[in-house]
């Protein structure tokens, strides 16, 4: 095997959101950058992903705006139902008065649709340099300051500063932490189908969310409305008896069981033939070390009840372009500021997911509880979403 070595100046190793919108934004500040992604092309596994203001907010300020509108959905609601039930809960109002707030609307979107815009992006610019193929093996910073990336197929990058927006399973955070991710032991199963080869009536123009014991369900229509995109989430009880085999359909089955006949008819439209075993990481304190920097689920994976994972790493993204701008090469600075700024930020959203997961599977009086007071708020209460949504002063 040929090895060679080749200069850079910024290196961002993982072709996700994350990892795009990262070299979008620095190039848009200036710098030059070389990502890395080790598929042999750009692509996004999963279907829906629903998009919050915050996130929007990010993708308008990178110039993506118009490519979103045309291709995403704007859903008016957001509606909380009792998946045993069947009866309504609350809604949020995501109209007008959600997007004057929030200065941005909420929008839903297939995933490699908005992975596509960003691609896009850039490879229209001439400051970023895309390739694949290219499995990382290892990274360490010499005593130059430059920092060693090698890739399993011989090629050596030096680089002046390196992001890891490697995933969840990052070979970059192996840096700053030997943690292991932490199973939910809840799995999830995703189905999307034209809404025309759906027979049951569905909500085109709100996202649904269904909740019960142990289980919940969730529904929008992306790409235009074209789509319909299902996910049926459970808790295993074969992982809580420490079985290595769990999470299968017959599971799938048995958990939702017990919902309602709605919700039994949408979790008939998911693909069984995969599904995914649900993991976060416990907070980081520090995400950088020397000229190394964690970025998205490299550095704060987190459960799906809030809707942030691609959202958290937009604005990751925006912050690193917004330290460039200001301070250009002077990467200690870069890093220390991005640090500063999104820990404590993702570390809220890590540990609010888990909290609002125990909250939509609860059973019993906490059920009950809980069903009282979703029912007696208004739909343009913005209590629980505040800290959210609203533009951060920086």
């Amino acid at each position: 095997m040929t090895t060679h070595t080749q200069r850079a100046g910024l290196l961002v190793i993982g072709g996700g959101i994350g990892g795009m919108a990262t070299a979008l934004a620095a190039a848009r500040a200036g710098r030059p950058v070389r990502l890395l992604e080790r598929a042999p092309a750009f692509t996004e596994i999963g279907a829906g992903l629903q998009v919050g203001p915050n996130a929007v907010r990010v993708l308008t300020n990178l110039g993506l705006y118009e490519r979103i509108e045309e291709i995403a959905v704007f859903p008016e609601r957001g509606i909380f139902m009792d998946a045993v039930t069947g009866t309504y809960l609350t809604s949020l109002d995501l109209g007008p008065a959600f997007r004057k707030r929030y200065q941005a609307p909420y929008a839903v979107m297939h995933r490699s649709d908005l992975l596509d815009i960003l691609l896009d992006a850039c490879r229209a610019s001439d400051l970023i340099a895309l390739e694949n193929g290219r499995t990382v093996t290892d990274v360490h910073e010499l005593s130059s300051g430059v920092v060693r990336v090698e890739c399993a197929d011989g090629c050596i990058y030096e680089a002046d500063a390196v992001i890891g927006a490697d995933g969840l399973n990052s070979r970059v955070r192996k840096l700053l932490s030997d943690d292991d991710p932490v199973c939910s032991g809840y799995a999830a199963y995703r189905g999307t189908m034209p809404v025309d080869d759906i027979g049951a009536s569905i909500d085109g123009d709100n996202v649904v969310l269904w909740i019960g014991p142990g289980m919940h369900m969730i529904q929008y229509p992306i790409r235009r409305g074209e789509l319909y995109n299902t996910v049926a989430v459970f808790r295993s009880d074969a992982f809580q008896r420490g079985e290595e085999d769990w999470g299968g359909p017959a599971e799938l089955d048995a958990r939702f069981a017990t919902a309602c006949g709605e919700v039994r008819r949408g979790v008939a439209l998911v693909d069984r033939g995969r599904h995914a075993k649900t993991y976060d990481r416990e907070p980081l304190d520090r995400w950088t070390i020397g000229r190394v920097a964690l970025l998205g689920d490299a550095a704060h994976p987190m459960l799906q009840y809030l809707g942030q994972g691609a959202c958290q790493a937009l604005e990751d993204a925006e912050a690193l372009g917004r330290g460039f701008a200001e301070h250009g090469d002077d990467y200690a600075k870069v890093l220390a500021a991005y640090e500063q700024e999104r820990v404590p930020r993702a570390a809220q959203c890590q540990t609010t997911a888990r909290s609002w997961g125990e909250i939509w599977h609860t059973d019993g009086i906490g059920r009950t509880l809980r069903n009282h007071i979703l029912t007696s708020r208004a739909d343009d209460d913005y209590t629980h979403t505040d800290w959210l949504y609203l533009p951060a002063a920086v």
